[in-house]
């Protein structure tokens, strides 16, 4: 580490010793609102890169509404005008061929959501595109009042979710999730456990990135998702509150403050969720094992409980004209409780009863995160050059009991005591995650950009699990279970660092980049007293490529190589018993999943239509596959085993239409093909077919009167090892609409009306054919309430002083 830290001082010192002399340019003109005409004071003038819309520099209109700014940066930029009140103005312009550059008046439009005395009502589009992400707006989402993040996500274009709440997006798992742009270690299995901690009105916004650059961690071959939570930074006290209540016993209540003054913004939040969902499985094996009934029939209904509390606080200080602190802290208290029944049939050729299991559960859940972390940018000169560095440390602690109680019935339905047993099951979990990032960023005179940063990720897992069965054996005495009882430590280390370089030639803009991360896990298995150590060493290139081919068209060209390093719930090797014929269980030598992706597309902007079309190819290898085994005795057991590899090849499209004033539509579609070949295993499986998703979102607004929202969503099927995932399709609805000056809002959802969203797998090998379901709830309708309060909406910012103005600036 400390070799690591001393080469980033020679980086460090090599960076800021670059002085590069060139011509000034200089951008001036006036700003004006376009009803009044009038001319704009404290107007915000930024000056941004088309690629990736970062801020280059900028200025702020005078009191007669002139502005003038200077840069040394040539080639094509956007002009973003802005102000409280009114929409944003942007312009495309060129600098480079004349050293002054007059933009004349700029005319800017009232914003017509934060002005009372308009009484049209238009549309707010959920989805924007960039070139390297897209981008969902939640905020203005009617379906995800009241819904939960998993939920929420399982609806957007090209995202699925599994039976074990594992995503995939276009067809591809392992995906890295963000909350506000960092890792998360909140408590829980898989992605759904933590996800499904945050309510969906607590979310800004949604990124999907899905061939990520090398300013990006290399985890999560199948791309990230970046989910950042609502933070308002308006001049004032202001803020939101919300309460929904859904069918079936669903609660949910939160309030999002923020005062800004001075140099400070303060901000801070609470959410409350207490929701009760049911979930429902059916199961059928046929066998060919001999000397047992040939067939599995069966069946379970359970209900949870869910009891959560998340609390989040922070500052933003601007300790200089150029530095800005952050400091966040964030809470979050869980309870869970729940019970379930399991029906198992062992049903004879004639499709008779042999006997009956019935078993019973009752569940318990506790579990608390902390996280804190604090953030510095300064900005080092007009030109752009920046350091931006961070550190969060975050630690997570996991209690759960569970009780089974299991009776026996013979064929005559008569239950025999001598066959009964209770099992009970103790899992706890503490975790610690210690993130460091620095970035710097250099822009150039001539137009380039080079981007250089280092990141530590250390992380820690200290797993639990004791088994205790009791039984006629043991005269019912509950005893402790030495093969199922294990404890499991994971330590997982990553270094790494990374250089971007950025430019633009003619109309060719580029970028291309290379990370190196060296990554260190130690494992530890407990009742086998067994250590796993794994260390590698790995480059990760990536290249972009974009080509102007006229106004509002772009053809778009990348290639990354991406890491998906095995999850915790995949290594830890502890059975999972709630199912006891359905044996699951991790294999703590599960090995990285390489994959290289390629991408080519072609986007194009019309007036009232945006078309972004993707062809991509995805070749991975050490692919982590879920295999399942069924032996002698009638349990299955499935873990996870690195198939050689899979070949994913699909085009995506996007089409973005806004057919009037009132109403927009979206509709996504992605087509694919998938080959999985595991002819490195015991037992070689290949398997591949073709799918497709579908995605329609519509919203609409009645003036005066309601806005609307649908969505439906259609997945095809999906190739496995074994078998496939059969295709799942879903349709909701909502209602809004604005009241109190439209300081207040109503909200009515139906999620998954026709109660369709229902995951089916079928499995086969020589031994067996298997088929299951799993029905989580869905069909949810919840009635929400939202009241906004405060914030600052003079129009023409009179009452404003310069020194409150520069606190709004971007740079």
């Amino acid at each position: 580490m400390k070799s690591v830290l001393s080469y980033f001082g020679v980086l460090y010192i090599l960076f800021f010793s670059l002085d590069i002399q060139a011509q000034t340019f200089t951008i001036k003109g006036n700003v004006s609102d376009r009803e009044s005409n009038q001319p704009m004071e404290f107007a915000n003038i930024a000056l941004l890169t088309v690629g990736d819309s970062s801020l280059v520099t900028g200025g702020m209109s005078d009191l007669d509404g002139t502005f003038s700014f200077d840069t040394e940066q040539t080639g094509d930029f956007l002009l973003r005008v802005g102000f409280i009140g009114y929409d944003n103005y942007f312009r495309k312009i060129t600098l480079g061929d004349k050293a002054v550059l007059n933009v004349g008046n700029l005319r800017i439009m009232p914003d017509a959501t934060n002005l009372e005395e308009v009484v049209v009502e238009g549309v707010t589009s959920m989805f924007e595109s960039d070139i390297d992400k897209r981008r969902y707006n939640i905020e203005n989402s009617i379906l995800a009042q009241g819904a939960s993040a998993s939920e929420l996500l399982a609806t957007l274009p090209s995202i699925q979710m599994d039976d074990e709440g594992e995503l995939t997006m276009r067809g591809s798992g392992d995906i890295l999730i963000y909350i506000n742009g960092r890792p998360s270690n909140i408590s829980g299995d898989g992605i759904e456990a933590v996800l499904s901690q945050f309510p969906a009105n607590s979310i800004e916004s949604v990124e999907l990135i899905t061939n990520p650059s090398a300013r990006y961690d290399a985890t999560g071959s199948g791309g990230i998702i970046n989910i950042i939570l609502k933070k308002d930074e308006k001049i004032g006290f202001n803020g939101q509150s919300q309460v929904s209540v859904g069918t079936r016993d669903k609660y949910n209540f939160n309030v999002n403050l923020n005062y800004g003054k001075d140099k400070v913004n303060y901000f801070a939040s609470y959410n409350y969720q207490n929701r009760r969902l049911f979930r429902e499985s059916e199961g059928n094996r046929v066998s060919t094992i001999p000397g047992i009934s040939p067939e599995l029939d069966q069946d379970s209904y359970g209900e949870n409980i869910n009891i959560s509390h998340l609390i989040r606080a922070g500052l933003d200080y601007n300790i200089s004209q150029n530095g800005t602190l952050g400091w966040y802290i964030q809470g979050n208290i869980r309870e869970r409780t729940g019970d379930s029944l399991l029906n198992q049939r062992f049903l004879n050729n004639q499709q008779q009863l042999d006997s009956l299991f019935i078993r019973e559960n009752e569940e318990s859940n506790s579990s608390y995160n902390i996280e804190t972390g604090v953030t510095y940018g300064l900005n080092l000169d007009t030109l752009g050059q920046r350091i931006f560095t961070s550190l969060s440390y975050s630690r997570d602690s996991r209690d759960e009991l569970d009780f089974y109680y299991q009776s026996f019935f013979n064929n005559l339905m008569m239950e025999n005591p001598e066959n009964f047993l209770q099992q009970d099951l103790l899992r706890a979990q503490t975790s610690n995650l210690l993130v460091f990032q620095f970035d710097y960023i250099k822009p150039f005179a001539s137009g380039g950009t080079f981007e250089a940063g280092l990141k530590g990720t250390f992380s820690e897992w200290d797993r639990r699990q004791n088994f205790l069965q009791s039984d006629a054996s043991n005269n019912f005495i509950p005893t402790e279970n030495d093969t199922i009882s294990n404890t499991f430590n994971f330590r997982e280390d990553v270094y790494a660092a990374y250089l971007n370089y950025s430019n633009a030639w003619g109309k060719l803009s580029y970028q291309a980049g290379l990370r190196a991360e060296y990554t260190e896990t130690n494992s530890l298995t407990g009742n086998t007293n067994s250590t796993f150590v794994n260390n590698y060493f790995n480059l990760f290139p990536s290249i972009y490529g974009v080509y102007n081919l006229g106004k509002d068209q772009d053809l778009i060209l990348n290639y990354s190589r991406r890491i998906s390093r095995p999850r915790l719930w995949g290594l830890t090797p502890f059975y999972r018993v709630n199912d006891p014929l359905n044996l699951q269980i991790g294999n703590p030598t599960l090995q990285p999943e390489f994959t290289d992706s390629f991408e080519a597309g072609y986007q194009k902007g019309w007036a009232n239509y945006l078309l972004s079309a993707t062809v991509y190819q995805r070749f991975s290898t050490n692919v982590q596959s879920r295999i399942t085994e069924l032996f002698d005795n009638n349990v299955s057991i499935t873990t996870r085993e690195n198939a050689a590899r899979r070949n994913n090849t699909g085009f995506e499209i996007i089409n973005q239409i806004q057919l009037a004033s009132w109403w927009d539509a979206t509709l996504s579609g992605n087509f694919f093909y998938s080959e999985i070949i595991a002819d490195n295993l015991e037992r070689p499986f290949i398997n591949s077919n073709f799918s497709w998703t579908l995605n329609l979102l519509t919203n609409l607004a009645i003036p005066n009167v309601v806005n609307f929202q649908m969505q439906a969503n259609y997945r095809g099927p999906i190739v496995i090892p074994q078998g496939e995932i059969e295709p799942m399709y879903s349709i909701s609805a909502g209602l809004k609409r604005n009241v109190f000056n439209n300081k207040g809002t109503f909200s009515i959802n139906v999620s998954d009306i026709f109660n369709t969203q229902i995951f089916r797998i079928k499995t086969s090998d020589e031994r067996f054919e298997q088929s299951r379901l799993w029905n989580r709830e869905t069909r949810i309708g919840t009635i929400a309430f939202t009241y906004r309060f405060g914030g600052f909406k003079e129009k023409n910012g009179k009452e404003r002083s310069r020194e409150d103005m520069e606190s709004d600036m971007d740079f």
